[in-house]
């Protein structure tokens, strides 16, 4: 784990995850258009998921299943270490208490999407977790997310009083 958190807080690391988190984030906007389906990632009302879930082809529902597989386990993987870097390496001994929400959505996301994928084949027992399970990564990615921001900002406007690594 120690090698994990030094190297993303390096400099290159932290760029390739940023480049990596853009791209993905890109791929996340364009193929539900593409493949003419509805995310359901960021709903977390039960209704709302299974109408939704209700509404789509079984390709559409396939389409899904295959895109949280691949793309969404990759996803939380990046941004959550891009996010959990930069913490590490703007805001100095603070950073390994304040990179634990980008380390905890990683694992939230992953069992989020498994419930997913468990849904769009229509088994409806993971409704009530996906629930909680989105409304957490929605808290704990936005925490992670203004804390990186935060940690730039500071790096940038206090040169030369960023910590280079944990």
């Amino acid at each position: 784990m120690s090698w994990y958190l030094t190297r993303i807080a390096e400099k290159r690391t932290l760029w390739l995850l940023l480049v990596m988190t853009l791209l993905m984030t890109a791929a996340f906007a364009a193929v539900p258009s593409i493949f003419g389906i509805t995310l359901i990632d960021g709903l977390s009302e039960p209704n709302a998921v299974w109408k939704t879930i209700e509404d789509m082809s079984e390709s559409q529902r396939h389409t899904h299943q295959w895109l949280t597989a691949t793309l969404d386990v990759a996803f939380p993987l990046v941004y959550g270490s891009l996010f959990a870097g930069a913490a590490l390496r703007f805001f100095g001994s603070a950073g390994k208490w304040l990179a634990v929400p980008a380390l905890l959505v990683i694992p939230v996301d992953l069992v989020e999407g498994a419930v997913q994928i468990c849904l769009l084949g229509l088994d409806r027992e993971g409704l009530e977790a996906k629930a909680v399970l989105t409304q957490t990564k929605v808290v704990l990615f936005v925490t992670a997310a203004v804390l990186a921001i935060a940690g730039v900002l500071k790096s940038v406007l206090t040169p030369g009083k960023t910590s280079a690594a944990p």
